[in-house]
């Protein structure tokens, strides 16, 4: 059977023990029951703040990743409570994402610092993607405008660059900014090579190598913004069915305890200037805040170590070790992306819409007609499987 208490009532029943402590050694008379005492009102949610590198802006360390996001009034509340930025993508939900989040922040404008993001290979291209951004958002201009999911240091043109140079002084954005999803030990330092970029935007989770540690650090001093990406390794609500793993296999406590786990272990790095996970509804919304409340701890560390064991044989952790090794040419971490996008996020047309996307030759490949895979991956992700599983759903 499915367990039906969500993350809410785990997080509740725990804050709500030192309170029925309490209750029990209330005053009064002997053999008198002690007086009935109000409830105490919620506590306010605990902000902390970062400045974003160079760009000088303060924010929220939890920031609203809009991606899944199709609730306007959740990304309204968000603006209520504090959250400064708000992040968009020109590919997200088929461009309606921008439309409902230029809504949604219509009012908010002059507090919010909105991010969008292209996935276009040249400058031309680009800046087209940016005017259509503008118009779905109704603003004049992005305070962050992202060259989206650079996997290579080739995929950075100069073109690119001159592009970002050319809407910063028209005005169309405030600052330029990078992101990618793999490829950190590459990518890092060519972009701080570059000196062009206020913004780097990774992947960044509790499953991820240590090796990238330093290489954090080294953009920090930089003064380049870090936003992290993909903070909670596979899914905005992990629940039964989450990754196609059996109920049976998944802990309880790590449906409903790691998400805020996982965020926490993020903002733990003093690196990192805030974190974007996805937020589909209030729950999710009150859930992520709560991560800037306290420190992470070792109860965390003992629930992420039981959610990486649950998701290891079906999660990338975007070490980039698969680079180039299907003689096929199958950009494997990529089509696992997707995979997540669908099975971790639910987000079953963006994994299609992705997948399709690949080179013709690239999407016609079989991983069946293959006797045996080439890629073994160290962390132990069964590649293969997860590509024909991948190929059955999207091609």
């Amino acid at each position: 059977m499915v367990h039906s208490s969500s993350r809410r009532s785990f997080l509740g029943a725990t804050l709500a023990l030192p309170a029925a402590a309490a209750a029990s050694t209330g005053s009064g008379s002997p053999g008198q029951a002690p007086a009935a005492k109000s409830p105490a009102p919620p506590a306010a949610p605990k902000f902390t703040y970062a400045t974003l590198g160079k760009t000088g802006v303060r924010l929220t360390r939890l920031s609203f990743g809009c991606m899944t996001t199709s609730d306007q009034s959740v990304i309204e509340r968000a603006a209520d409570m504090g959250i400064v930025y708000f992040d968009t993508a020109r590919v997200y939900q088929g461009g309606n994402n921008e439309r409902m989040v230029g809504a949604a922040l219509k009012k908010y404008r002059s507090k919010a610092f909105i991010a969008s993001k292209s996935l276009a290979r040249d400058g031309k291209g680009a800046l087209a993607d940016l005017d259509a951004s503008l118009k779905e958002l109704q603003t004049d201009h992005l305070d962050l405008w992202y060259l989206h999911s650079r996997q290579a240091p080739n995929t950075v043109t100069d073109d690119l660059l001159e592009a970002q140079n050319a809407a910063k002084k028209d005005g169309k954005i405030r600052f330029a900014g990078v992101s990618f999803h793999g490829g950190h030990a590459e990518m890092i330092p060519a972009m701080l090579k570059t000196n062009h970029f206020d913004v780097f935007l990774m992947s960044y989770n509790f499953t991820m190598d240590p090796s990238i540690e330093p290489l954090i650090e080294t953009a920090h001093k930089a003064n380049v913004g870090i936003v992290a990406m993909k903070g909670l390794a596979g899914g905005v609500k992990p629940t039964v069915g989450s990754y196609r793993i059996p109920a049976e296999q998944l802990n309880k406590l790590t449906r409903e305890g790691a998400p805020v786990a996982a965020l926490k272990w993020v903002l733990k790095n003093p690196n990192v200037d805030t974190v974007i996970p996805s937020i589909v509804d209030n729950e999710q919304l009150e859930q992520n805040i709560a991560a800037m409340s306290s420190p992470f701890s070792q109860n965390d560390a003992k629930l992420l170590a039981m959610r990486l064991e649950e998701i290891k044989p079906l999660y990338c952790r975007m070490c980039g070790h698969c680079e180039g090794q299907c003689p096929k040419g199958l950009p494997a971490s990529d089509i696992l992306r997707f995979l997540m996008y669908a099975e971790g996020y639910g987000q079953f047309a963006m994994g299609r819409e992705s997948f399709q996307g690949l080179p013709a030759e690239v999407a016609a490949v079989r991983c069946g007609d293959c006797a045996s895979c080439s890629i073994q991956c160290p962390n132990g992700v069964q590649v293969a499987s997860r590509l024909r599983r991948a190929q059955e759903l999207f091609a």
